[in-house]
C-alpha cells in the first residue's frame, strides 16, 4: 500500500479522515520494531515528514478497521450543516521513521459532531479516545501528536488551518513515547 502524500495546507478530506479514522483507545505497547505491528495489512497509511506531526522524525500512521456510523443533518434548503460520526474507531499503529520504534492504539469508541459555519469553516467536538495531529501551521502550532481522552473542541478555517479552543481530559504525547 503507498503512503498517502500531505501537502501543507489539508483538505476538508483530512479534516474528516482524522476525525473518523483516528479514534482509538489508551491501552497501548511500545516497541522498537515493526513487530508490534504484526497483524492484518493496514486499510491506509499516511507518512507525514520531520517537522509535520514531530518535531525530530517523520511518521509513519498505519490504519486498521474501525467500525463507524456517519450521520449528515441537514436544513431547510438541503444543505449539510452538521455532522455526526461515532462508534468504534480504528486501531493506529504510529512508527518514528528514524529509529523504527513503533506504538500501536487499540480501537475504542468515540464521537466527532461536525457544524459547518457560514463563512466556511467548521467546528468539531470530539468526545472519547482520539489521536490530533497539530501541523504548525495550527493553533497552537505543532507538530504535534496526541492522544486525547475525552473532550477536544476545534475549528478549521477554509484554509485548513486548525484552532483548538478546549481541551478536558487526559492527554498522551505519542512522540514523546515515540523518541524514548
Amino acid at each position: 500500500m503507498k503512503p498517502m502524500a500531505m501537502d501543507r495546507r489539508r483538505a476538508s478530506v483530512f479534516n474528516m479522515m482524522v476525525v473518523a479514522l483516528i479514534l482509538t483507545s489508551t491501552t497501548f505497547v511500545s516497541s522498537g520494531s515493526l513487530a508490534a505491528a504484526a497483524g492484518p495489512p493496514p486499510d491506509a497509511v499516511i507518512e507525514l515528514p520531520a517537522g509535520t506531526a514531530c518535531n525530530d522524525f517523520a511518521l509513519r500512521i498505519e490504519i486498521r478497521g474501525g467500525n463507524q456510523v456517519f450521520k449528515e443533518f441537514r436544513d431547510k434548503n438541503g444543505e449539510v450543516v452538521r455532522t455526526l460520526s461515532a462508534g468504534k474507531g480504528s486501531a493506529l499503529s504510529f512508527t518514528n521513521l528514524s529509529t523504527g520504534a513503533t506504538l500501536a492504539l487499540k480501537a475504542n469508541g468515540a464521537v466527532a459532531h461536525t457544524r459547518f459555519n457560514p463563512d466556511g469553516s467548521s467546528t468539531v467536538a470530539i468526545t472519547g479516545h482520539n489521536v490530533l495531529i497539530l501541523f504548525p501551521t495550527d493553533i497552537p502550532a505543532g507538530p504535534s501528536t496526541t492522544l486525547h481522552v475525552g473532550r477536544v473542541v476545534y475549528t478549521v478555517d477554509t484554509d485548513g488551518v486548525f484552532t483548538v479552543q478546549k481541551v478536558s481530559g487526559r492527554r498522551t504525547d505519542i512522540c514523546a513515547n515515540l523518541s524514548d
